[in-house]
């Protein structure tokens, strides 16, 4: 009878400790927050500091006006309100904002903008440029390793012409030296902290970046000078004919030992690219400017709206916007420059490939401004006729001594 008695007492004590247990891991009853207008209490605080669950939905289904009065009334200074059509008006730019420094984007308190510009800035465009760079460097290994230099064919005579004088090699050396240096600096700004970092810590960084920075906005422009030079010197000569087409169809002659088209001062190839030069630095000059100047010179907004007047945006299910910050601005045209940079930088590589170590003499031009006569005879055939013509008529003209 005594053993039957303690086994009743363990299993009734046993039966309250497990019955205690589960009500300490269990979410206490709902507070009453009648006295706050559903806000956060001070027995809520406390709960969390221990470590207790608390039931949130009084929070998430409650972002509107109904807390004030009782957030005021709890603890006194109206800093604590908590308005969320003013926030989500800041958020999306259209709260009626008024600020003493009267800037022209000081009135932006919230960019909402800036989170997709910042993933697509670190993802998408570094990854698919990077593919376009690094493609181009493979296609160009691919070439050598198969075609190999291309040399000159028949015997040198060890007379030279004159391709370009003193003013064209200046152009053109002013707009490739200023694009190299802005190609490089643009580069390691955009992926510096993930190499560099590393190397140099970040205060070392913080000086690469600042120099990087002062140099790609100052270089601009000697680049935009040397893009006028280079279009006023050579527009002419690259106007497009019929005899490109057969260098075209011949394909310059670059994959056939021994073939060499006809061309005049600019081949095909080369009109391609200066055309390219043209557009593209163009193209890159003016979302320089707009990141330069950007409340001056806003571009995006503008050619949305003439865009979308074309209805060409809506057939492709597209909402271009037409009202934008300052802000929206400047990450727009971030992105068309670094868009067209990658592909500028690409078609450089090819360029200066073929202009120093992939051909026999082509540096000449641009080093010297003299060819071997051969040279010019085998890749510019129609010019050098050209070039002796002129020479020929001009020493007919003058008198014999």
């Amino acid at each position: 009878m005594f053993r039957l008695l303690i086994a009743l007492l363990l299993t009734v004590t046993m039966a309250q400790t497990a019955v205690a247990q589960s009500s300490e891991t269990e979410a206490p009853p709902a507070a009453d927050r009648t006295s706050t207008g559903g806000a956060t209490t001070l027995e809520d605080i406390m709960a969390r500091q221990r470590g207790e669950k608390v039931d949130n939905t009084y929070r998430s289904e409650n972002t509107g006006q109904g807390n004030v009065e009782g957030l005021l009334g709890q603890f006194g200074p109206s800093g604590v309100a908590s308005d969320s059509d003013v926030y989500r008006a800041l958020r999306f730019g259209s709260a009626d904002v008024t600020v003493s420094s009267r800037g022209p984007a000081d009135s932006v308190l919230i960019q909402d903008g800036g989170m997709w510009w910042w993933a697509f800035r670190t993802g998408p465009l570094r990854e698919y440029g990077t593919y376009i760079v690094g493609g181009m460097l493979a296609i160009i290994v691919l070439f050598f390793l198969i075609r190999g230099k291309i040399r000159i064919d028949g015997e040198k005579t060890g007379r030279t012409v004159t391709r370009f004088n003193g003013f064209e090699r200046f152009g053109h050396w002013l707009f490739a030296g200023s694009f190299l240096i802005l190609g490089i600096t643009g580069l390691l700004t955009l992926y510096g902290r993930d190499f560099l970092i590393p190397i140099f810590g970040r205060e070392g960084f913080a000086v690469i970046a600042q120099g990087c920075k002062w140099l790609h906005n100052n270089l601009a422009w000697a680049f935009m000078l040397g893009l006028i030079i280079v279009t006023v010197n050579w527009i002419a000569h690259n106007i497009p004919n019929r005899v490109d087409l057969k260098w075209l169809a011949a394909g310059g002659g670059l994959f056939t030992k021994g073939s060499h088209p006809p061309a005049k001062k600019f081949n095909a190839g080369q009109k391609i690219i200066f055309w390219a030069c043209i557009l593209l630095g163009v193209s890159i000059s003016l979302s320089g400017l707009s990141l330069l100047f950007p409340f001056e010179l806003p571009m995006f907004a503008k050619t949305f709206s003439i865009a979308n007047s074309t209805g060409i945006p809506q057939m492709l299910g597209l909402n271009l916007p037409v009202q934008m910050s300052p802000q929206e601005e400047m990450q727009y045209a971030q992105v068309w420059h670094v868009m067209v940079a990658y592909v500028f930088i690409a078609i450089i590589i090819a360029h200066i490939y073929l202009g120093s170590v992939g051909m026999e003499g082509a540096f000449d031009a641009m080093g010297t401004g003299e060819v071997e006569e051969q040279w010019a005879r085998e890749h510019h055939s129609l010019w050098l006729e050209e070039v002796q013509e002129k020479e020929a008529g001009k020493a007919a003209a003058s008198p014999a001594e």
